[in-house]
């Protein structure tokens, strides 16, 4: 999604991070992955710790990455913007808290809200795609035009099948073999089967919600709830969504790490339900489509707004007193 990529810098000590440098129309840009295979606040924290020790004039940030839909507005391949939302500040640690003498659980703590020049940004662009539509699209098929190879991979394709199974029915992981025995197919095949049917190859196709047909991508704007436990099921999804007013629109795994000591804006695509029948196949490209948006953002931030920020740096003593107020 660059328009150019820069040759790397020399960076901290102890800083473990890889970056890719480049620049989108007038703004500059770092990016930083979490390392493979890990997850959670805590790694997003540390690795945006490191990165204001190599880039220490950074302004702010776009978290972009993946997340699980709450449905029914939402729908896989579709982009969720963390906005404040009532009582919340677009993003809420639902598992931060502690017991209750009645059994229950009460949330602690308090998270930022996302930077000013971000959420005005974000006004004008919900306007032009009132009028015009999103150029998320337009965005992914000129990266294919120019990366061929990534098309497989993160283009939308006939292969991607968008089910949604109701609440109630749990995932029929694989079916016994004809032996009589109750033994599993072996796991070279798991792969194969997370391809077709939505990665769903055995469950019931009478237990889904019937929806209209859609194709193209629509943005949200609202809640993310961000906690360090995977949700793969559909009762305790919807009960989390309850629980925050039914206002919760994606939930994710790192955004509650950054938000108080990096001000940043949550940009998460959907590749799940956060239900039982959770998979892989739709992950490329809903990191494709939360990139292209977060592409289409930053056209709509004049630099001379960039110019007028703080750095992160300074600005992290202030966003850790707004916390200890709250």
């Amino acid at each position: 999604m660059l328009d150019e990529t820069h040759p790397d810098l020399p960076k901290a000590p102890n800083d473990h991070n890889a970056y890719t440098l480049g620049s989108i129309g007038e703004h500059n840009i770092v990016i930083a992955c979490l390392p493979k295979g890990q997850y959670g606040t805590a790694s997003a924290a540390i690795v945006a710790t490191r990165m204001i020790m190599t880039f220490p004039a950074i302004k702010f940030g776009l978290m972009v990455g993946i997340g699980g839909g709450i449905p029914v507005k939402v729908r896989l391949g579709d982009v969720v913007v963390g906005t404040p939302t009532g009582q919340f500040p677009g993003v809420v640690q639902w598992d931060l808290g502690k017991a209750t003498n009645d059994g229950g659980f009460q949330r602690t703590g308090a998270l930022n809200n996302p930077p000013v020049v971000l959420t005005t940004a974000l006004q004008k662009l919900e306007s032009h795609h009132a009028l015009h539509g999103s150029k998320v699209s337009e965005y992914l098929e000129d990266m294919v035009r120019k990366y061929p190879r990534l098309k497989s991979k993160y283009a939308r394709s006939e292969t991607l099948k968008d089910v949604l199974f109701k609440s109630d029915y749990a995932h029929i992981d694989r079916i016994p073999t004809g032996s009589g025995d109750t033994a599993f197919e072996n796991e070279e095949d798991e792969e194969e089967e997370d391809e077709g049917e939505g990665g769903c190859p055995h469950c019931d196709r009478s237990k889904t919600r019937k929806r209209k047909p859609r194709t193209h991508v629509e943005v949200h704007y609202g809640l993310i709830a961000s906690g360090n436990q995977v949700i793969k099921d559909a009762v305790r999804r919807d009960k989390l969504n309850k629980d925050l007013g039914g206002d919760v629109l994606c939930i994710e795994m790192e955004a509650a790490g950054l938000v108080n000591n990096f001000p940043c804006l949550v940009i998460r695509g959907i590749c799940d339900y956060a239900d039982s029948h959770k998979n892989k196949v739709w992950q490329e490209h809903a990191a494709a489509v939360a990139a292209a948006f977060a592409r289409e953002l930053l056209e709509c931030v004049q630099s001379r707004d960039v110019d007028k920020e703080r750095s992160v740096l300074e600005q992290i003593p202030e966003l850790q007193r707004k916390v200890q107020e709250r």
